[in-house]
């Protein structure tokens, strides 16, 4: 395929010229692309029938057609994620059914995978390496789950429901970000505002002004939430505030901008695709390529967990009601109440707030110490470059580079505005690849990621500064980056995280969050905005004394969210007549919650990681991760957590494979042993429970 001058979208060998790309480049790069794909996929089948494939006539030429719609599709899916403009969004909404129908019609296409086939079968011949097998072992994997095995009338309908469901979870994404955006709350008296903090209460006057409204303006992206939920001594306002969350994209006057009917639609989908692929739930099909073994499994791991943290969970619950009832006054406590309390609680026993914290935690400091932990775990540096075009003036652009050679670049995005959707996430800009011709290399290409938060921006008279949950916030996102830009694998569908198994994902960046805790790391990432002065001892001190409180109750609140989603995904939604979600969210709540949320709750219309993310019958992943993270852990702190021989010895086995390897192996090969669950329990302190 020829580059487009034209079409900034179509300038394949370099990166995406943020300053010149506008919506109406979206379809026609598409377009062009996936017409250049066909044709050429109808060539390579012609020139390989009666030949025998082999990797370079085979793989190669399918990985040219991959990096090159990815390149435009990548770059389309994220600033629709980070400038969802009405135009950007339109323009992605109307690509989705071409993409989903191609990567369909790939799925499905009989020639490809059976080319695919006799190339797996001539491995030995062709003396195939470790991650060329594994690579032709996920595909054929996919092949079927794809549908390549089912009957000519089953596949049309088997593409139907893809088609949908691309749709109904991107409207779905879309109904949560409006929601969230749409919402504001005009508070006309700082009285109202006591308790929250004073950055806060600035950042919500700038946005009142910035709409020429007089007072301070409250909305639910999660800085602003999370602050008037934790500090507002308002309680009529927290309840607000939490009523407007927790209803986002539900009972709106709007039917279509309500999930409700999306979410039921999508389970029965799924069903119906799990009942064709001849699997018994939608959860087998999703553990089908994870690193657990079975559905069993899973159940099993949940419960175990459960057992582990419900006791710990339930007498700190306790603990809170006695708190607010013989302190506050309060007989009895409400949802909207709890991380109010909670954090009166951590003062009173720590002496310690988040929001003492931020002075501490300048983003700078905090980027710049994160950067020598990893510098010196990896031996690595990294550079700024001011030479790239980006989609917005807060956006950086960083090189990374080993022994002075260039290895990897990454954007940074981490600031909360309008048109961005919520939450954090790392993407793909460019995947790791080395192009070869008659097997002798041509040209290596760099990994580039995308890591993107959403903080509280700097103010006019303070630079951006982070609770120390943002700074784990950083690290972890921040681990899945040197995943992706660290790899060491040279196909495109096994370098950084593409061929990892999901519920493994996880790893690096929950790895990540450790050193965010240790002694010797936060002497690097901390220093007080105005005088540069280290973190007190005494603030460190108590910030370690208070690391777990509260353990058990995140961690039955993450437990529950995995809970909903895997017995969700096993339970037969299709002519049911009852409201089977409500039901299973129920459920899940009896077994993992420890206080009661209001009827009207309807956290499921904004679970976007399994209605429109990647989670679906996987969000056990974040804990299954978790227990292989605290484990990996154990090994730094055994041998120094800065210790570069361990941060070598996990970057040479376990980073730089990405997908190359299964992912069990890769752990047994790094630990040793298999994964234990020891090592999460004691780090949470709940191992006596």
């Amino acid at each position: 395929m020829t580059q487009n001058a034209s079409n900034p979208l179509l300038q394949f060998d370099r990166l995406p010229d943020f300053g010149a790309i506008r919506a109406e480049h979206i379809q026609p790069a598409i377009t062009e692309v996936l017409a250049d794909n066909n044709a050429q996929l109808d060539k390579l089948i012609a020139d390989l029938n009666g030949k025998s494939p082999d990797w370079e006539n085979l793989m190669d030429r399918l990985d040219d057609m991959e990096d090159r719609l990815s390149k435009v599709w990548s770059t389309a899916s994220h600033l629709n994620g980070v400038c969802n403009t009405p135009e950007i969004r339109d323009a992605y909404n109307g690509c989705q059914p071409m993409i989903t129908e191609y990567y369909a019609g790939l799925g499905q296409n009989r020639a490809l995978f059976e080319l695919v086939t006799q190339l797996s079968e001539r491995a030995d011949e062709l003396a195939l390496t470790r991650s060329q097998r594994k690579i032709l072992r996920d595909m054929l994997l996919e092949f079927e789950l794809a549908g390549v095995s089912l009957s000519a009338e089953q596949q049309p309908r088997f593409t139907e429901i893809q088609t949908r469901l691309s749709d109904l979870s991107n409207r779905f994404g879309n109904n949560v970000l409006d929601a969230t955006t749409g919402w504001s709350h005009l508070i006309k008296s700082e009285d109202e505002l006591a308790g929250v903090p004073a950055l806060t209460i600035q950042a919500a006057k700038e946005a009142a002004e910035r709409k020429s409204q007089q007072g301070y303006l409250l909305t639910l992206d999660f800085p602003c939430y999370f602050a008037v939920m934790s500090y507002a001594d308002n309680a009529a306002l927290r309840e607000t505030m939490y009523r407007a969350f927790i209803s986002r994209a539900a009972n709106t006057e709007d039917s279509a901008k309500d999930n409700s009917g999306i979410i039921k639609e999508i389970l029965a989908l799924r069903e119906e695709m799990a009942d064709i692929l001849g699997y018994p739930n939608y959860a087998a099909v999703s553990v089908a390529t994870k690193m657990a073994r079975s559905v069993a499994d899973v159940n099993h791991f949940l419960d175990d967990l459960i057992k582990h943290s419900r006791p710990a969970a339930e007498k700190e619950f306790a603990e809170l009601q006695a708190f607010a009832r013989d302190v506050h006054a309060v007989s009895s406590i409400q949802a909207w109440d709890v991380p109010y309390y909670s954090e009166k609680l951590r003062k009173q026993d720590f002496d310690l707030s988040q929001e003492e914290l931020r002075p501490w935690f300048p983003l700078a400091k905090v980027q710049q110490g994160m950067f020598a932990i990893v510098e010196t775990l990896y031996g690595i540096s990294i550079e700024r470059d001011r030479t790239a075009s980006v989609w917005h003036e807060d956006v950086e652009f960083y090189n990374i580079r080993r022994d002075g050679e260039l290895v990897a670049r990454f954007y940074l995005d981490l600031f909360t505005r309008e048109g961005k959707r919520g939450g954090a996430w790392m993407a793909d800009c460019r995947s790791r690849r080395l192009t070869t011709t008659n097997g002798q290399p041509v040209s290596q290409q760099i990994p580039v990621a995308y890591l993107v938060c959403n903080f509280a921006p700097p103010t006019s008279d303070k630079p951006a500064l982070l609770t120390h949950n943002d700074v784990t916030t950083l690290f972890h996102e921040f681990g899945h980056g040197l995943h992706h830009m660290l790899t060491q694998e040279n196909y495109l569908r096994c370098s950084g995280i593409a061929g990892v198994a999901w519920d493994a994902v996880e790893l690096p960046s929950q790895l990540m969050e450790n050193w965010c805790w240790d002694n010797e790391s936060l002497g690097l990432i901390s220093g007080h905005y105005e005088t540069g002065e280290p973190l007190p001892q005494t603030l460190l001190d108590k910030m370690q004394a208070a690391k777990n409180f509260q353990a058990g109750m995140k961690s039955v609140r993450q437990l529950e969210f995995a809970l909903f989603d895997f017995q969700l995904h096993q339970t037969q939604i299709a002519d049911s007549q009852q409201d089977v979600v409500r039901s299973v969210m129920q459920g899940a709540r009896d077994k993992a919650a420890v206080y009661p949320v209001p009827d009207e709750n309807r956290f499921e219309n904004s679970f976007s990681h399994i209605f429109a993310g990647g989670y679906a019958a996987g969000y056990y992943s974040y804990k299954w991760a978790e227990v292989l993270s605290a484990d990996v852990f154990s090994q730094f702190q055994a041998n120094g957590v800065l210790d570069s021989g361990t941060g070598q010895a996990f970057l040479d086995k376990i980073l730089s494979k990405g997908g190359g390897e299964d992912a069990l192996t890769l752990f047994v090969d790094f630990m040793g042993r298999e994964p234990d669950m020891t090592a999460l329990l004691r780090q949470d302190g709940l191992e006596k429970h």
